[in-house]
């Protein structure tokens, strides 16, 4: 009886160990940005951004230098859209693709697409597109 409770002991602290050793490691020590650093996901609030300046473009002077009424600013939102995360796979035809957005990627980039039939530059328009 002991030598099976011993066993079971063991076999606990191995598996304690083992544990431990495949996970993963943080560089800090600080628990709260370990949370943090394990997300994929960032939380923003609107305290993170009221320390960055708004952006604004003198359109007027710079298109006018001998006015002299005061020029108007006007702001001005610059945004990057998000890469696509459609490749190149040989896939030709509408039936192949899942959305709109990659079917029109695939008509823009890629060699030897079927989906255009009326040259319309609009691919899959009965199925995606419509």
């Amino acid at each position: 009886m002991i030598k099976k409770i011993l066993m079971f002991v063991l076999l606990l602290v191995l598996a304690l160990v083992g544990y431990n050793m495949l996970q993963p490691k943080s560089s800090t020590s600080n628990p709260s940005t370990d949370i943090a650093a394990d997300t994929s996901i960032a939380a923003f609030t609107s305290a993170d951004f009221d320390d960055i300046p708004p952006t604004y473009v003198d359109l007027e002077a710079a298109s006018d230098t001998t006015s002299n009424a005061a020029p108007a600013a006007i702001p001005v939102v610059i945004s990057q859209q998000a890469a696509p995360s459609f490749a190149c796979d040989g896939r030709q035809h509408c039936s192949q693709m899942t959305s709109c957005a990659e079917a029109t990627y695939f008509l823009q980039h890629c060699p030897n697409t079927k989906m255009d039939g009326n040259h319309d530059g609009i691919p899959c328009e009965q199925q995606w597109c419509n």
